[in-house]
């Protein structure tokens, strides 16, 4: 079935796509149809990480539900965690448009959103109305006008509204589309964010009696030596647990495609290898952090290949929107039998 709604959905803009599948999503689940939109079948042996408990290892990735307008639709497809945002502190609309582009040959999406989303108080609302009973994710970010030096002080601003509404919080110092961000995966200026929104994230466990991890959010598009540096600040601050990858600002593998000189970060299946790799060398530096492995995951296969990575869970994206709600349960059923973090 989804083949041919596919079909048609790619013959409109991708915006006006995605708003119109999620709207669908969101009717389909109301009239309790949401099984019947693809393989749904995701009973699986409950995964230990970050010290939660995950109905099965494979989650939906931060990106596509930016605001958790549509939590518990996504939630019904059989999601054992669903990462919502990137969320900023006050609203913003992104970058101009159009800033969405589907390479369908490699299966691939570029896209330079921005960062687009209601504020934090409006996703932290939608997550408190939800009844989605999986493990919620929220991912948080900084406002354009928000210098990078004073970047800790918005990653502060949501950590505090939501963390007594998410399970996890994800700290995402990666997308290539809002300017100097990812100078902030570095040496200072790393160190000291995850140093301050610990000690916060901390002394808000011990307030509100919860334990919420922390996670990073970290590019593909860097060195085994920038890997490494990356791993040991990580280690040092005591973070929970580290998402590998965003989008990659390579064009290595679309090169000449249609759309591939648009700026943006690519996802998709040319992504697969590269952020596998990332995976790999963190398992290495990394042997008893978490990892979340994302980017390229458009099968069972590539699930099962991200785990054996060294990842404990893993998230889907573009293979989501070209393959469907089928790709869930396939990756679900690929990915028994990791071993617990």
């Amino acid at each position: 079935m989804y083949p041919v709604v596919r079909s048609l959905l790619f013959r409109l803009e991708p915006e006006s796509a995605h708003r119109l599948t999620l709207s669908a999503l969101d009717v389909a689940h109301r009239v309790h149809l949401s099984g019947l939109l693809g393989d749904t079948d995701t009973k699986s042996t409950p995964a230990a990480v970050m010290g939660l408990t995950f109905p099965n290892r494979v989650g939906l990735a931060a990106g596509l539900d930016k605001n958790a307008d549509h939590l518990d639709a996504l939630g019904a497809l059989g999601f054992g965690f669903v990462e919502v945002g990137t969320v900023t502190p006050k609203p913003q609309q992104g970058n101009p448009k159009p800033r969405l582009f589907r390479l369908p040959g490699p299966q691939a999406i570029i896209n330079r959103m921005g960062f687009n989303n209601a504020g934090v108080d409006h996703l932290v609302a939608n997550v408190r109305k939800s009844r989605y009973r999986g493990v919620i994710g929220i991912n948080i970010g900084k406002n354009l006008t928000t210098p990078v030096e004073r970047a800790v002080d918005d990653y502060l601003v949501c950590l505090r509204k939501a963390h007594a509404a998410a399970h996890y919080v994800t700290v995402n110092i990666s997308s290539p589309n809002t300017p100097g961000l990812r100078n902030l995966q570095f040496g200072e200026h790393l160190d000291g964010l995850l140093s301050a929104l610990k000690s916060e994230v901390t002394r808000l466990d011990a307030e509100h009696g919860r334990r919420v991890p922390l996670a990073v959010k970290i590019a593909p598009d860097m060195t085994r030596d920038e890997i490494a540096l990356v791993a040991k600040t990580l280690e040092a601050n005591a973070i929970d647990g580290v998402i590998a990858t965003n989008t990659t600002v390579s064009r290595e593998n679309v090169a000449g495609m249609p759309h591939a000189h648009e700026a943006g970060g690519l996802s998709g299946a040319p992504l697969f290898a590269t952020s596998t790799a990332v995976v790999r060398e963190l398992r290495r530096l990394l042997p008893d952090m978490p990892i979340v492995g994302a980017g390229g995951i458009d099968s069972g296969v590539r699930a099962s290949e991200k785990c054996q990575a060294g990842a404990d869970l893993v998230q889907l994206y573009t293979g989501f929107i070209y393959r469907g709600p089928e790709l869930i349960g396939e990756c679900v059923r690929a990915t028994q039998g990791v071993g617990d973090s």
